[in-house]
């Protein structure tokens, strides 16, 4: 179906759907919405408290965080170009002292390269023990400490020897920052299979890639091949570039920059390297991958990218470089953009929009609603932290989005939120006649995607008994979503997802359906079935007339043990009930942007609200 004929398609299908459940009772201001909202409120609690009152979670954490500890000690030992600063004429002479004969030689080489570029001959990585924040990998930056190798359970051991291989790699971004990450694929591929490939992006600040294996684990495990990695600032990454170019939230730009830089070494192979290893092979003397060492294993048509926060943002970017009137695609292998499809972990962003899903929050967007922030105020504040550098981009390829309730800083709702204000990444891919899905998680706050330890988010590790962190609210949710919508637009005929994609999404009634979305913000999608049938519902809890019928219990999970995980989440949340005016969820821990940015989303969020209806 061509683009105008999906939007007759769409605004058809709108005429018919215009009802809305939301905002729903009870009415404001009423002691029952007070009620609700602190019900509602209370799920993101559930979290911290399950995991410090429960012994086997805290003595695997804590195991688990002094053997990543031992592991960067033993890293940084090996090879101490990892310690704050490194001079590659130094490692060469110290090791020529090893063979006097070829000492002299070297003295002369080395002298040789001084003189043409005296600035190379020190790297400043200002990598530490505690820089970058999380490097440690350790106690919340640990993530679900059930997922590493050492854990016992079904998604540690058992996982990494019978179910994947898992290569860890080494790679250098455009600045020459040496990247951290691992390549994960399924441990049995059939011969002659090729898989479709996903790279995850981070979120910034206290987000490692740890933190993001729970949809690594997910993907492998349901036909994916996949590329974790720590953007620059972030994680074992270096924390700087050797001339001094910063990462995370300082320098945003490296969450789409790095990105495109993930999956040019993503899609290499030995016959196509990763263009920038050699440009950067001087700076240091670490042992890099020069190229992915799952590259025979996956479909280079079928590509997708998934980011949390400030990494949803680059996803945002970099799957609409190469649309109509965007900046053309900038990697170094592919003449066109290679992405095919899109998640975006709270939130999707819409070009020329500064609303970031949910994470601007919930009781902090209320507040600044009295603060007398003038146009120019706020302009600086857009251009300070959100919009900073952020290229052209448009909607190009089929893209999910999902929010949070409660944000980067959960404090309770003061008055309703507008209905509508996490649907900008929505309107405009729908509007280009892209298609897309949009939901917020009820009951949650910006730490549904990534699993950090005590931080505010609803229940991801509910029990233990399995030997792994089994059941929860919002990150069963967002499992169930994220696979399914990838599933749809990656996977082939034959594969596992293929055939019940369309139904997973479709299927509201279902265990992470319409029940778990919020009652304050509107869910909607907008996107054709296998079969060319439009579906669009602008309000997913008003009940959609357009659904695939059935119920899917969404079973493929992440943990080893979870064909019962997903199913079962809707009971695990104490305030999450099917009824439509009852508190609801959440998800795991995750990658805040840093406490200036929080206040730049909500102040975008806030004038979107407020100024504009003045």
């Amino acid at each position: 179906m061509n683009t105008t004929a999906r939007i007759v398609a769409v605004a058809a299908a709108l005429w018919g759907t215009a009802a809305f459940a939301i905002p729903e009772g009870p009415a404001y201001p009423s002691a029952g919405w007070t009620e609700r909202e602190v019900k509602n409120f209370a799920t993101v609690t559930q979290a911290p408290a399950e995991e410090l009152g429960n012994p086997a979670f805290l003595a695997r954490l804590t195991t688990q965080s002094l053997l990543n500890i031992a592991s960067l000690t033993a890293r940084d030992t090996a090879d101490p170009s990892w310690l704050l600063a490194s001079s590659t004429p130094l490692d060469q002479l110290l090791a020529a002292l090893k063979n006097p004969a070829s000492l002299s030689a070297t003295l002369q080489q080395v002298l040789n390269e001084v003189l043409a570029d005296p600035e190379a001959a020190v790297s400043l990585s200002l990598d530490s023990p505690l820089t970058p924040l999380c490097t440690s990998y350790a106690f919340q930056c640990d993530g679900d400490p059930f997922r590493f190798p050492s854990a016992a359970g079904p998604d540690g051991s058992t996982f990494y020897t019978s179910e994947a291989v898992v290569t860890p790699v080494v790679f250098y971004d455009s600045g020459c920052a040496r990247l951290n990450g691992q390549v994960w694929q399924p441990k049995s591929i059939p011969a002659g299979t090729t898989l479709p490939g996903i790279v995850i992006q981070n979120g910034s600040v206290e987000a490692p890639q740890t933190a993001y294996w729970w949809a690594a684990q997910l993907l492998v495990r349901n036909g994916y091949v996949v590329l974790s990695f720590d953007p620059r600032g972030q994680g074992r990454s270096d924390e700087q570039t050797p001339s001094g170019g910063q990462g995370t939230n300082i320098n945003p730009s490296v969450f789409w920059t790095g990105l495109v830089d993930a999956i040019d070494f993503f899609r290499s192979s030995p016959t196509v390297p990763y263009p920038n290893n050699a440009a950067c092979a001087k700076d240091y003397p670490t042992p890099v991958a020069a190229s992915n060492p799952a590259y025979a294993a996956i479909d280079p048509d079928r590509l997708g990218i998934v980011g949390h926060s400030l990494g949803a943002i680059g996803v945002s970017i970099v799957q609409g470089y190469g649309a109509a009137g965007a900046d053309p695609w900038p990697g170094k292998l592919d003449k066109t953009n290679p992405v095919k499809a899109a998640v975006a972990w709270d939130g999707l962003l819409a070009p020329g929009s500064t609303q970031i899903g949910g994470a601007a929050g919930g009781g902090v967007l209320t507040l600044l609603q009295q603060l007398p922030l003038t146009e120019q105020a706020y302009a600086a504040i857009v251009q300070l932290i959100i919009t900073r550098g952020i290229p052209n981009f448009a909607p190009r390829v089929p893209s999910m989005g999902q929010s949070s309730e409660y944000g980067l800083a959960p404090t309770p709702f003061l008055v309703p939120p507008d209905p509508e204000m996490h649907k900008d990444g929505f309107d405009a891919w729908q509007t280009a006649g892209v298609p897309t899905f949009e939901f917020t998680v009820q009951g949650s706050s910006h730490y549904e995607w990534s699993q950090v330890p005590t931080f505010p988010a609803s229940s991801w590790c509910p029990s233990t008994s399995t030997g792994a962190c089994v059941g929860g609210w919002g990150e069963p949710m967002a499992e169930y979503y994220t696979l399914a919508w990838l599933d749809r637009w990656l996977k082939q005929s034959g594969e596992t997802g293929y055939a019940d994609a369309d139904t997973r999404l479709l299927d509201d009634s279902g265990a992470q359906g319409a029940a778990k979305m919020s009652f304050y913000f509107r869910s909607a999608r907008s996107f054709p079935d296998r079969g060319g049938t439009e579906h669009v519902c602008s309000d997913i809890r008003a009940g959609c007339t357009d659904n695939a019928g059935g119920s899917s219990s969404g079973s493929s999970s992440s943990s080893g043990s979870s064909s019962s995980s997903s199913s079962s989440s809707s009971s695990s949340s104490g305030s999450g009930s099917t009824s439509s005016s009852s508190g609801g969820g959440g998800g795991s821990g995750g990658g805040p942007f840093a406490p200036w940015l929080l206040v730049g989303l909500a102040a975008a969020a806030w004038r979107r609200r407020y100024l504009a209806s003045r």
